[in-house]
């Protein structure tokens, strides 16, 4: 079998080097870089299964790197990689679409697990399968799901949607008016192997929430349970949250 192939952009030396030894002694091709011009570059030509993104390079910084493959790419994993450990700088980055954030210094193991669990979330997501109604479009409240162009519409507004929020929404629309756990939504749509925190999951719902407001649909169509998680409810009572 031909092994999976991990793009490694830190301008670190000591660490791309790191990474780069162990990531092949695990068994995966892996391309290291020491900038985010060369990042892409290396994205555009070998396609890899995951990318880790140092956020502090030079030529082009981690953000703009994920930034701009989430322009055309809305799957690959990318894990971010960075010594800012403030909050904002996590919202950030998953906000431009990455699917993990690890804070240096970190273990190894730790990163290795991250890698391998995002790895599994995308083969599974990526499974062919046969036709169902997963493919068609679906209604939260008043407004449309668009699944093939990953978009939100109600009437003529309409705004972008990553693929973890489509997935957060379907999994809503499946369970309406239930009470679903934190757990429950982050088993659903990052996979049981997951290893980030619950954070990952209330910054996602306050996206969709935002985006929800910016079409002009009521954000209360996603209800905050406190010390529970959410509830989908199709007709709010014309209240925010």
């Amino acid at each position: 079998m031909k092994p999976l192939r991990i793009l490694v952009a830190e301008d670190d030396a000591h660490i791309r080097e790191g990474l780069e030894a162990t990531l092949t002694s695990e068994g995966y091709a892996v391309e290291a870089v020491a900038d985010g011009g060369a990042a892409l570059a290396a994205w555009r030509r070998e396609r890899p299964a995951l990318l880790i993104l140092d956020i502090m390079m030079p030529v082009r910084n981690g953000y703009d790197v994920c930034r701009e493959i989430r322009a055309t790419d809305a799957r690959v994993p990318i894990i971010m990689l960075s010594a800012k450990s403030e909050e904002i700088d996590k919202v950030l980055g998953l906000q431009l679409g990455a699917d993990d954030y690890v804070t240096k210094p970190f273990g190894i193991h730790e990163l290795l697990a991250r890698v391998a669990a995002a790895l599994r979330r995308a083969e599974a997501e990526h499974a062919p399968a046969p036709e169902t109604p997963a493919d068609t479009d679906f209604m939260v409240g008043p407004v449309r799901v668009d699944v093939r162009r990953y978009r939100l519409v109600l009437d003529k507004a309409e705004c972008d949607l990553s693929d973890r929020e489509l997935r957060v929404l379907r999994c809503f629309h499946e369970h309406p008016g239930e009470v679903l756990s934190r757990d429950h939504l982050l088993n659903a749509v990052w996979g049981v192997g997951y290893f980030g925190t619950t954070r990952t999951l209330d910054q996602h719902i306050a996206q969709i929430r935002k985006k929800l407001a910016g079409i002009g649909a009521d954000t209360g169509l996603l209800r905050t349970v406190h010390g529970v998680g959410y509830q989908y409810c199709r007709c709010p009572a014309g209240r925010r949250q």
